[in-house]
C-alpha cells in the first residue's frame, strides 16, 4: 500500500515536471525558437536549471515529510516557495536574455537580445520598435544616422565600446527598406559548403527550394545562416555556419 509520503512526493514530482514542460514550451517555441536557442547558447543552461529545480524540490520534500510532524505544512510550504522562486528567477533571467530583434546591418543580420538593447534616444524610436516582442524575435533593418555628427558618434561607439547600431532601436526601419541592399550583399548558397559539411548543407537546402542566396547572422554563441529568396524575403534561419 502506498504511503501518504510516497503519494505526496510523487504528486509533487509530477506537478514539477508539468510546470517544467510548460516553461520549456515558452522558452523554445516563443523566446528561443530553433536554431536561436543554439545561437545564444541557452539550451544547456535552461535544462540544467529545470533539472535542478525538478529534482531538488521533490527530494527535499522526501527528506522532510513525516506524518504527524507538527511543522510539516510549514516545511513543505517553504520548499515549494523556494522552488517556485528559483524557477521564477531563472525564467526571468532567460526572458531578459531572449532574442528580440534580428537586425539587418550593412551586410549581415545581428541577433540582438533584450538585455543588449541600448535606449539612448527613446523619443526617436518609431512606435513599432519601442517595445520588444514577448513572442518570436522580429526582423528589422538598421540605418546609420543621416546627421554626420551623430553618425560619427555611433561609429566611434561601435569601435570603442562594441555597441552596434543594431542595438539602437532609434535606427530601426522596416526590413523591406533594406531589400535592395540585401540583394546586393547576398552570397551564393554554394559557399556554405566551404564552411559546413556538404551533406548537411544539401539536406537543409533541400527543405527550402525557394532559397536562392544567404546572408550571415552574427550571434553571441554560434553564428547562423539566413536563407533568402530572389526578392530578398527571409526564407528561414538555419543551423549552418556562414563563415569560418
Amino acid at each position: 500500500m502506498k504511503t501518504a509520503k510516497f503519494k505526496f512526493v510523487t504528486a509533487h514530482l509530477i506537478i514539477s515536471i508539468c510546470v517544467a514542460a510548460v516553461a520549456a514550451c515558452i522558452v523554445f517555441f516563443c523566446w528561443y525558437p530553433f536554431p536561436l536557442n543554439k545561437a545564444v547558447g541557452v539550451t544547456h543552461i535552461f535544462l540544467m536549471m529545470l533539472g535542478i529545480d525538478i529534482v531538488l524540490g521533490p527530494f527535499f520534500t522526501w527528506l522532510v515529510y513525516k506524518e504527524g510532524k507538527k511543522s510539516l505544512k510549514f516545511d513543505l510550504t517553504v520548499i515549494i516557495l523556494i522552488q517556485a522562486i528559483a524557477l521564477g528567477y531563472g525564467l526571468y533571467q532567460i526572458a531578459d536574455g531572449r532574442p528580440t530583434w534580428l537586425v539587418y546591418n550593412v551586410d549581415r543580420f545581428e541577433l540582438v537580445k533584450n538585455n543588449e538593447i541600448v535606449m539612448e534616444n527613446p523619443k526617436q524610436i518609431k512606435s513599432q520598435f519601442k517595445q520588444a516582442s514577448w513572442f518570436k524575435p522580429q526582423f528589422v533593418a538598421a540605418e546609420f544616422a543621416k546627421e554626420l555628427k551623430q553618425k560619427n558618434k555611433e561609429m566611434f561607439a561601435e569601435i570603442g565600446s562594441g555597441i552596434s547600431i543594431a542595438q539602437r532601436p532609434e535606427r530601426y526601419v522596416e526590413l523591406n527598406k533594406a531589400k535592395e541592399q540585401m540583394q546586393q550583399r547576398a552570397q551564393k548558397l554554394e559557399l556554405l559548403q566551404q564552411y559546413n559539411n556538404k551533406t548537411d548543407v544539401e539536406k537543409i537546402l533541400a527543405k527550402y527550394p525557394q532559397a536562392t542566396a544567404f546572408l550571415p547572422m552574427k550571434a553571441s554563441a554560434v553564428d547562423m545562416t539566413v536563407l533568402i529568396d530572389q526578392k530578398a524575403n527571409v526564407v528561414k534561419i538555419v543551423d549552418l555556419r556562414p563563415w569560418h
